[in-house]
């Protein structure tokens, strides 16, 4: 007989979403070393492309591609010595556009390192990378502390920090004064994107008249770290505004994240701590006065994965072993089945993250087991997507596309309500 008793199974959760890390041979130090690793190949297109390609297979939301003004150090604040890893890097901005046509739907969310450089050329850079990709585009803007970095540039001194002097009275101020200047930057980029009108451009053959010039606006920024004047030189960005995301570790990026960004990638220890982050993050947000927009929060993890229980732990501990130490990176380290680590990120998701950011131990193996392993074990939960269903990284991650802030009746809502563009 039919069970005529109502259904008491739990509801299906909302659907995540889903981003991977790329890294080099993958986030482990000794990645490069395991039999399928490719290190002849990493300062090649072909070597991300693939990894792309195989990210994209997966139907995850976008891949975010690391960078840094610096060598990759085993010390978080100067250079190191080794030669036994991966050291040196291509341009993930340039790499992202490379990749941009090869590709169809995933987001292409390159790093930029904010603290040295100028917001006009990565405004630029990034809206052409929106256009390559047809709407896919997005930056994780990333300080620098480090006065190896700031000796590239020799426009101003950089601090010796250290993490243990980050709740010193000085050493937070030096993160106030780093987040605080990336806020401005985010501000800078923003205005830029917004500073050509979206029909500024004519194009009439016949009237010889190619842009609307009363549509582009002086974006006149003033603060106490940039004067930018404006406008662009490359037209307002398919999305309007690119993604703008950034990682964030402690209050002062939190607030960062709040303020300025429509991504935060986070690194929670357990559900209880992705609670609380979120909530400062949140609290941070309608401070803003944006409680009403959508922030993502991903939680981050690192993952070595494996369909035999064990073998991933087995593989992170040879690692280990072939690394001389064993490794710990900023975000916790998942080892274990994909069916497991799906577990874990819907006990995560119910703390508020809306989505995961994942980073691979080992490339390409581990960003497989994701693709092949995760996503189908999800996906049979009702819990990630089974196609995509929308045409830019906006889209897929629930965004608006909003109107530029210069435009007429933009202007004039924000004077309405006091607000300064």
């Amino acid at each position: 007989m039919p069970d005529s008793r109502p259904d008491s199974r739990p509801e299906s959760p909302a659907p995540l979403h889903l981003a991977v890390a790329l890294e080099g041979a993958g986030w482990h130090p000794a990645a490069w070393r395991e039999h399928d690793a490719r290190p002849a190949e990493l300062f090649t297109a072909r070597y991300w492309a693939d990894l792309v390609a195989e990210a994209e297979r997966g139907l995850l939301d976008l891949v975010t591609l690391e960078d840094a003004l610096s060598l990759q150090s085993a010390h978080p604040f100067e250079p190191d010595e080794r030669t036994d890893q991966v050291r040196g890097r291509l341009d993930a901005v340039l790499v992202a556009a490379r990749i941009a046509p090869l590709t169809r739907h995933i987001g292409l969310v390159p790093t930029a390192t904010v603290t040295h450089t100028e917001p006009f050329h990565l405004s630029k850079a990034v809206a052409t990378l929106d256009y390559v990709s047809n709407g896919r585009a997005g930056l994780r803007v990333k300080v620098s502390g480090r006065a190896d970095e700031a000796a590239h540039f020799g426009r101003r001194p950089a601090p010796r920090l250290s993490v243990e002097d980050f709740d010193t009275p000085s050493g937070r101020a030096v993160l106030e004064e780093l987040f605080g200047e990336a806020e401005d930057y985010v501000e800078v980029l923003r205005r830029l994107w917004d500073s050509w009108e979206d029909d500024a451009e004519i194009r009439d053959v016949a009237t010889g008249r190619f842009i609307d010039r009363d549509k582009l606006h002086y974006i006149d920024f003033e603060g106490s770290r940039f004067r930018v004047r404006g406008p662009s030189i490359t037209p307002r960005p398919p999305q309007g505004q690119p993604l703008v995301a950034a990682l964030a570790h402690r209050s002062e990026p939190y607030r960062l994240v709040g303020r300025a960004a429509d991504l935060g990638f986070v690194t929670p220890r357990d559900a209880d701590d992705a609670r609380r982050i979120v909530a400062e993050i949140r609290e941070a947000q309608a401070a803003a006065g944006r409680a009403e927009e959508t922030v993502h929060v991903f939680g981050d993890l690192v993952v070595f994965l494996d369909e035999d229980p064990g073998a991933a732990a087995d593989r992170k501990a040879r690692l280990d072993t072939q690394g001389g130490a064993v490794w710990a990176g900023d975000a916790a380290v998942f080892t274990g089945t994909p069916a497991e680590l799906a577990d874990l990120l819907q006990e995560w998701q119910q703390a508020g993250l809306t989505g995961f950011r994942l980073r691979p131990g080992a490339l390409p193996y581990d960003l497989e087991q994701i693709t092949r392993g995760l996503v189908p074990e999800l996906q049979r939960r009702g819990a990630f997507r089974t196609a995509y269903e929308a045409s830019t990284l906006r889209g897929l991650l629930g965004l608006p596309r909003p109107a530029s802030r210069y435009a007429p009746a933009v202007r004039d809502a924000n004077r309405a309500a006091g607000a300064l563009v």
